[in-house]
């Protein structure tokens, strides 16, 4: 999923030392960086979304909080075939959308089929591909819909027949893409101008803006009796100052992916952990010359990657797109500058010294390091009179100018929808609609599809190879592996805990009694009685 907010820089913590706190109420503030939330699932791409849609809506399967491993949703219980190809949901007779109205196999057919439909192109489509028939189907190969392993046995029995087994397969159902519609919303495109969206999560929502969806427990799902949080407030604020200021006035009690540390109070609150994630940058594909791997190569090896990748600037450098895996094998990629070799191959593609290429466009989100990265690389290009033009753009516009195709060089920050190095590449294929560089290249497709009938060490050595076609030939520019940054006080907050995909499920959220974190000792004092007061709204 796209992490809007661009790249991570190095940070100052704040050493001053955190107050006593106490207790809270009924209801959870979050704060969000503005980033223009669709309620559509199947228009959905972003990290945001992906973080709200936990408490709208909920598919066969959903996350364990802490570990991230499938657990029982909608489904409560599913078998699996003997040869590993055909599972059987059974769906729990109490399932519920927020208006009373029942979950059945029949809608989560016509959902996912939806996400397939190829008029659609919808971003995450892809993902179907283990499915056996999707892929014909939603590259309009095969028009006919029952042609996709996807099977009603009854209202409450659902089967699903993959092209091969695999392992991962309810991992990659835990993804927003494989959500179930109500029927009402099923022919509707634009979810944001509808009065009313029906979902089928722990909450529902009661009131909408631009800066701020206020949401209440939906007395109709399943599992109601276990959602201790009656509301949520989420607010959209680019206020980085009084985002901040709030927060140590106990007015929030999480603030998502915030870069700006320094005047946070209390440092135990400040959490930081690594992230499943790469922030990059990556070439059009839509013509020539940019299609040419060898003119690409040629322009990353006259980038000084010992300043693009500096730690005084970079969490993690990083070298490659997938981050590190035990026992994956690293990919051959690009390390440092050649200026030597850049200029052999400008020569052999028919660009002696540059001469003759058209002008980069680099498009950029606002940013100070995205800017640094854009004008790095365009000063050594200029360096062997090769122009650049950078065009930056808001943070909630950028992806989709990226759309229109009208550039050389985009970036984006990339968190993997689940823990497996296929969440970064298998977007890279020729047929993926999240493809926005329009990269074919038949082998790399082929090494992919090879992949899917493999395991274990052979399954990650032929991911690493088509890791390696795509880094051998620029396509991709890995800058960055990035951390999850969030402020949330972890002695008010129980059922929040760190992952690699920084995804915690609104589901488990709730407001506890002060509890010293480990190794921590508080004494009681006034401090910890008025942010307990603070925080419940006294």
């Amino acid at each position: 999923m796209v992490l809007f907010g661009g790249f991570f820089p190095v940070f100052r913590i704040s050493s001053q030392n955190p107050p006593a706190q106490d207790t809270a109420d009924a209801e959870i503030v979050v704060t969000f960086f503005p980033s223009g939330v669709n309620f559509n699932p199947v228009k959905s791409y972003a990290s945001t979304e992906a973080q709200i849609f936990t408490a709208l809506y909920e598919g066969l399967v959903g996350y364990n909080p802490s570990t991230l491993d499938p657990v029982p949703a909608v489904a409560r219980s599913w078998d699996v075939s003997s040869d590993g190809k055909t599972y059987t949901f059974r769906l729990r007779e109490d399932a519920r959308y927020a208006n009373g109205d029942p979950v059945t196999a029949a809608d989560f057919k016509a959902s996912w089929l939806k996400f397939l439909d190829p008029q659609i192109k919808a971003e995450y489509s892809f993902l179907y591909d283990i499915i056996a028939g999707a892929r014909d189907y939603r590259s309009a190969v095969n028009p006919d819909p029952e042609s996709v392993g996807i099977k009603v046995l009854s209202p409450l029995r659902l089967q699903v027949v993959l092209e091969e087994p695999a392992t991962h397969f309810l991992k990659v159902l835990c993804h927003h893409s494989f959500l179930p519609i109500h029927p009402d919303m099923l022919s509707h495109d634009d979810w944001n101008s509808l009065p009313e969206i029906i979902g089928n999560g722990p909450y529902r929502i009661i009131e909408r803006s631009e800066a701020l969806i206020l949401l209440e427990k939906n007395p109709h799902y399943w599992d109601a009796g276990n959602v201790k949080t009656e509301k949520l407030r989420l607010v959209f604020s680019e206020d980085d100052e009084k985002t901040i200021r709030d927060f140590n006035d106990y007015k929030t009690h999480w603030v998502v992916s915030t870069a700006s540390l320094d005047k946070v109070l209390y440092q135990d609150t400040i959490i930081i952990n690594p992230l499943f994630a790469t922030s990059y940058f990556y070439f059009a594909n839509t013509g020539s010359p940019w299609n040419n791997g060898k003119i690409r190569r040629a322009l990353a090896l006259l980038v000084p990657w010992e300043d693009v990748r500096s730690t005084a600037f970079q969490f993690l450098p990083a070298k490659t797109l997938v981050p590190p895996i035990p026992r994956y094998p690293e990919p051959e990629t690009i390390i440092e500058n050649n200026t030597e070799e850049a200029m052999t191959l400008l020569r052999e593609s028919g660009f002696p010294d540059g001469k003759g290429l058209p002008p980069l466009i680099v498009k950029i989100p606002e940013g100070a390091e995205s800017v640094r990265l854009a004008t790095v690389m365009a000063a050594a290009w200029k360096d062997q009179g090769i122009k650049t033009e950078i065009k930056t753009y808001p943070f909630s516009r950028y992806f989709e100018t990226l759309k229109d195709g009208d550039f050389t060089l985009g970036t984006m920050t990339w968190i993997a929808d689940f823990a497996d190095p296929l969440a970064f590449l298998q977007m890279w294929t020729s047929s993926s609609n999240l493809n926005n560089g329009k990269y074919a290249d038949s082998v790399y497709d082929e090494l992919i599809r090879k992949s899917m009938g493999q395991s274990g060490e052979d399954r990650y050595k032929t991911l690493s190879e088509a890791e390696s076609v795509l880094l051998k030939t620029a396509q991709v520019l890995p800058i960055g592996h990035n951390p999850a940054i969030n402020l949330i006080d972890l002695q008010f907050i129980d059922g929040w805990y760190q992952n690699p995909l920084d995804i915690h499920p609104f589901k488990y959220l709730r407001l506890a009694p002060y509890k010293p974190l480990k190794g921590l000792v508080r004494l009681p004092s006034l401090k910890q009685e008025s942010r307990a007061a603070a925080l419940r709204g006294k």
